[in-house]
């Protein structure tokens, strides 16, 4: 190569200066700055060294000196725009061939071996795939009518994104099915006549040289894509583009698509794990737990004072929509007895201060009321400490929140998921005494829960690096809800 030219090797990272010219593209890596062929290299969809030290959102610039200010020409920008809407668009159409070829080359020929494969085992490792390759069809469709070939740089496909925005949604089902996909195909990748017919599927369709699990990832990755592409295609639209509000609505959107995601995935989890409490509760009366909540918002010991001034003990758990009392047993601690629970929606928080209340004519200390919205009834509790205190009215209120919260983003468990969570939980308990193994969780540390927004959930360990909102603002401090959450396992003594 020539000595003006940018020498560079597979998964080098260069910084680009200057890109006004469609083929040549000037660059810094290693302290050089030359030459190097644009169609020797692939744009990064997330551009995390640019964007180290800078605090301005996606489609504002940090501040650099003039020489190495060339990037932002007009015609470098117009350019690099151009250059990401081609990326979407090539990486939209491969990944629909992807989806075709999975369709058509795995689940096609699975169904013709009905010998070899169950109706529901299909279901289980493919999921919903063929509704997503049904939608991201049409998604690519109304793509390329908004693309425009001559001039790229002025397509508008935001319009595309705040269409869709709801239909991504189905990729939460996919997501969540997922890790068990992976475990029904792991188990029959152990007997060779399964390895050999996938490996045939493969040759058959001509497909790349992927094996069928890395294939059954790629939606995973494809919906972690869109935020940090919008992000980079919003970097490179002017203010003044027509399509620039659009594009910034986009981002947006899918930002709360992946959201959406998370939050459903994080409850599908707390939800097995709330069925193995209730499993564990000695005298569970009413309808099961996971019928009206999903999640345990925090836990502990209050003194419930009764309307004839009568003190109880009771453990008390806080999920959204309910308070759950039980009782400890005197000799086994960590056996619980269900002794009643309370509707949140029902009744609103009232705080006390320290001193006589009204209508028990005692004196109470780090006390707070549940008063019921359409009735006399009251509940009356006192925490052992003023921060236990704290804690309690924190958690009430971020219940409040939590619940407001999940409506609006129309966050429902389906009831086949309900009563698969219970029938697992039962089966796991079955052959044991009724309070062994189940144990009470701990309280968490107090903290207030940040918004839906805010919250940073991964998806599980078998999907490595796959945290679908995290990876859309990699930049902010990951929340400790998911660590707190973990704290309040229902097997933890």
């Amino acid at each position: 190569m020539d000595e003006q030219e940018l020498g560079f090797k597979a998964g080098d990272v260069i910084q680009v200066l200057e890109a006004s010219h469609k083929d040549w593209w000037w660059g810094r890596s290693a302290d050089r700055e030359a030459w190097f062929p644009a169609s020797f290299v692939r744009l990064r969809v997330n551009q995390e060294e640019l964007s180290e030290g800078a605090s301005g959102s996606p489609g504002e610039e940090p501040a650099e000196d003039a020489g190495r200010g060339r990037h932002k020409h007009p015609e470098s920008k117009r350019q690099m725009r151009t250059n990401v809407i081609q990326e979407i668009m090539d990486t939209e159409r491969v990944y629909i061939k992807h989806l075709r070829d999975i369709c058509e080359g795995y689940i096609r020929q699975c169904r013709k071996h009905t010998a070899m494969f169950t109706v529901a085992q299909l279901a289980t490792i493919f999921g919903n795939i063929e509704d997503i390759y049904k939608f991201q069809r049409k998604f690519l469709k109304d793509l390329e009518k908004q693309y425009n070939k001559e001039e790229p740089h002025l397509s508008e496909i935001g319009s595309c994104f705040l269409q869709h925005q709801e239909g991504f949604a189905i990729y939460s089902e996919y997501c969540n099915n997922h890790p068990g996909a992976c475990a029904e195909l792991a188990g029959l990748m152990k007997q060779g006549r399964y390895r050999h017919f996938f490996e045939a599927c493969r040759l058959l369709q001509q497909m790349i040289d992927i094996a069928i699990d890395g294939f059954l990832l790629t939606p995973v990755q494809k919906i972690c894509k869109y935020p940090l592409q919008l992000a980079e295609l919003l970097k490179y639209t002017t203010q003044e583009h027509s399509d620039y509000s659009n594009i910034k609505a986009a981002y947006e959107a899918m930002k709360n698509v992946a959201c959406l995601i998370n939050e459903r995935k994080r409850k599908l989890e707390s939800i097995d794990k709330i069925a193995r409490w209730q499993v564990s509760i000695v005298g569970w009366e009413g309808q099961d737990i996971l019928e009206r909540s999903s999640e345990l918002i925090h836990s502990g010991e209050l003194t419930r004072v009764t309307r004839q001034g009568k003190s109880q003990q009771r453990t008390f758990f806080l999920f959204d929509h309910q308070l759950v009392a039980c009782k400890k047993d005197l000799l086994r601690r960590d056996v619980l007895y269900y002794r009643g629970r309370t509707d949140m929606d029902a009744v609103e928080l009232v705080d006390l201060e320290d001193g006589r209340d009204g209508a028990r004519t005692l004196g109470v200390r780090n006390a707070f009321k549940l008063v019921s919205r359409t009735g006399d009834e009251a509940h009356l509790f006192c925490a052992k400490k003023p921060e236990d205190k704290v804690r309690w009215l924190q958690a009430c209120r971020d219940e409040r929140r939590r619940v407001q919260e999940d409506r609006a983003m129309g966050m429902e468990i389906s009831e086949n998921q309900k009563k698969l969570a219970m029938l697992n939980a039962q089966k796991a308990g079955h052959g044991k005494s009724k309070g062994y193994g189940g144990g009470c969780p701990s309280a968490p540390p107090l903290q207030s829960l940040r918004p839906v927004h805010q919250r940073h959930v991964t998806v599980p360990a078998s999907l490595p690096q796959q945290q679908v909102f995290a990876l859309a603002e990699p930049k902010r401090k990951p929340s400790l809800f998911w660590h707190t959450f973990n704290k309040l396992t229902p097997f933890r003594k």
